[in-house]
């Protein structure tokens, strides 16, 4: 036991640890809480066994009784979702083939029936994609009066593969089995050979690489379209790629970058990494306007090195780091997301309204409704964060949440002064998920320079998704029509947003 005198210095030295390891276990709750949601969460992907991984959190028992007691007091009936009917569900199929089928007792007598009626159902068949050839025959001739002329013989079709024989169909079929339904070229090389077709996998990639070079102009105007309007929307994704110089096996870090605006296409860049000099690279030092991001500093920078460039942030990304703290301050916490939701609800009217009236309501009008709407709920909000930030440890969920809020609060509220911009950044980051699906199944891209061939294609069948178009009809179609063209300067009719859209009378945009 220490001296009297030296008490007070040992009980402080105590009262500091104790707080130490309060803080600590406060860090590790909220961390079991957000591996509860990642784990059991609605829409999570079951990595562990439910039951095992409770068991081995010693909760099991607990939640259990929580929810038999849930059950017990809740008088609230669900109203059952109403399932769509097959007729419904399979309504856009042709008929091709219909079976009738008589009667035994027809069939034995049929002058003793007469038919006053019928029962009508369906099955569904499928026909699993099969191979086949398009044999193409060039008749050559010769002059019957002058023998001495050359014979005759009408052009090859040109073709997306020069010298080789594949089809624009299975170009476009082999892309979107990859970027689309996150088919591995392993696997199509495969699924070919299941049917008779050996295809090398190395016919595949120099395929992929052959496409990837015919749209490269489609996307190279896509991303000036893009440049030339004043609001973009941006963001950035890790994708692992093999480095060979690495060493065998090895794999280096590679980020898709990409860039969008509401109703427009998206365009991915290839980038070996997150520098914040890469962003340079795909706006071209042409952007001028309003770049929206989340909190990335690589975003600010660039638009205080650019003086034309405005940032503004992204309101879901703050909401979404109080929505993870609730369990620390339910009540405070609960406050900012009525705030915040209160935002969002008064966006969704001008929508609705705007709708109504069949109008778009002008940026600078949408502009003025924020400034006069938004400021006493901003104000409120600011204040709350404050105070919230002065009561909780950073490291704590609210705090780190608050922390967030007001680093990122002169960005936040930019929103006032730009109508064309939406609250959140939320569309193109949804953009990203094609290429985080596809990530679980290829794993990581074969080399650091075929990742500018998986942006650009990532970015036109994205783009195909976004406008409510068939990335294989579509990409049929542009590798059939490229070969052929002679002149590739105006390829608007070309681009996703404009495919299939009558083309408009002379004189007019």
């Amino acid at each position: 036991m220490p001296p009297l005198e030296e008490l007070p210095a040992a009980y402080l030295a105590i009262e500091k640890e104790r707080d130490a390891l309060r803080a600590v276990v406060e860090d590790l709750k909220r961390q079991l809480e957000w591996l509860r949601r990642r784990v059991f969460g609605a829409g999570r992907s079951e990595t562990f066994e439910r039951q095992q991984l409770l068991l081995q959190l010693g909760e099991l028992g607990a939640r259990l009784a929580e929810r038999a007691h849930r059950q017990q007091v809740s008088y609230e009936r669900k109203v059952p979702e109403k399932k769509a009917a097959a007729a419904d569900i399979y309504a856009r199929l042709p008929v091709k083939e219909t079976v009738t089928i008589e009667p035994e007792e027809v069939k034995a007598q049929p002058e003793q029936w007469e038919r006053i009626g019928e029962e009508k159902t369906f099955e569904v068949e499928i026909t699993p994609p099969r191979m086949w050839k398009r044999e193409i025959i060039r008749p050559k001739y010769r002059s019957r009066d002058d023998r001495e002329q050359p014979p005759v013989v009408a052009p090859a079709p040109p073709r997306p593969v020069p010298g080789g024989h594949a089809s624009a169909g299975l170009l476009a079929w082999v892309t979107v089995s990859k970027y689309l339904d996150h088919a591995p070229l392993f696997r199509q090389e495969r699924m070919f050979a299941r049917q008779g077709v050996p295809i090398p996998r190395a016919n595949l990639c120099e395929w992929i690489r052959i496409t990837a070079e015919w749209v490269e102009p489609v996307y190279r105007l896509m991303h000036a379209r893009l440049l030339a309007g004043d609001y973009l929307q941006a963001d950035e994704t890790p994708i692992k790629c093999h480095d060979a110089d690495a060493g065998r096996g090895a794999v280096s870090q590679g980020y898709l970058w990409l860039i969008s605006r509401p109703g427009g296409d998206v365009v991915f860049d290839w980038k070996l990494s997150r520098r914040h000099g890469e962003l340079t690279g795909l706006l071209a030092e042409k952007f001028k306007g309003v770049l929206q991001s989340d909190g990335y500093p690589a975003y600010l920078e660039y638009a205080k090195e650019h003086p034309g460039v405005v940032n503004v942030g992204c309101w879901a990304h703050a909401r979404r780091r109080f929505v993870e703290a609730q369990g620390e301050a339910p009540q405070a916490v609960r406050v900012v997301l009525k705030l915040i939701g209160g935002l969002y609800r008064l966006e969704r009217e001008w929508d609705q309204a705007d709708a109504q009236a069949g109008r778009e309501r002008s940026p600078p009008l949408r502009a003025r409704l924020r400034q006069l709407h938004f400021a006493r709920s901003l104000k409120w909000l600011h204040a709350l964060a404050v105070k919230l930030r002065s009561r909780h440890r950073p490291k704590s969920g609210v705090g780190a949440a608050c922390g967030y809020l007001l680093a990122q609060w002169p960005a936040l509220v930019r929103h006032t002064g730009h109508g064309q911009t939406r609250l959140d950044n939320n569309l193109v980051e949804n953009a990203v998920r094609p290429t985080k699906l596809g990530l679980k199944n290829w794993l990581f891209i074969g080399h650091p320079g075929a990742g500018q061939r998986s942006a650009i294609l990532y970015s036109i069948i994205v783009s195909c998704l976004r406008h409510g178009i068939d990335p294989l009809a579509y990409l049929r179609d542009v590798l059939t029509r490229l070969p052929a063209m002679t002149n590739q300067d105006d390829l608007t009719a070309l681009l996703p947003s404009n495919w299939g859209k009558p083309a408009a009378p002379a004189g007019q945009p």
